[in-house]
C-alpha cells in the first residue's frame, strides 16, 4: 500500500539513518558518563545546592543512565521509521518500474 511518494520515502530513509546513528552514539556517551553532556542531565542543577557530593553523584548517575535509555528508545523509534520509509521506497520503486 502506497502511503507517500518516492521523494518523501527517500527523505525518511536518510533522516532515519542519521537519527539512529546520532542517538545510538549519544546513548553510548551518556552511558560512559561523558562530562561534555553533564549540562543536559535532569536534576543536576538543584536550587540551594547539594548537601554532600555523594548526593550529587547519585543524582548525576541516575540522570546519565536515564538519558542513555531515552536515547536508545528514540533510536528504536527511528528504526521503526526506517522500516516504514524503506517499505515505501520499495513500493514506489516497484510501481515506477511496472509503468
Amino acid at each position: 500500500m502506497k502511503i507517500c511518494g518516492p521523494k518523501l520515502s527517500l527523505c525518511g530513509l536518510i533522516i532515519s539513518v542519521w537519527g539512529i546513528f546520532q542517538l545510538v552514539l549519544m546513548g553510548i556517551f551518556y552511558y560512559v558518563r561523558s562530562i561534555a553532556l553533564a549540562e543536559d542531565l535532569p536534576g543536576a542543577e538543584k536550587e540551594g545546592g547539594y548537601e554532600s557530593s555523594d548526593e550529587f553523584y547519585k543524582i548525576a548517575e541516575r540522570g546519565y543512565i536515564q538519558n542513555a535509555y531515552n536515547c536508545w528508545i528514540a533510536a528504536c523509534l527511528y528504526i521503526f521509521t526506517l522500516v516504514i520509509s524503506g517499505h515505501q521506497f520499495y513500493v514506489n520503486s516497484r510501481s515506477s518500474l511496472s509503468m
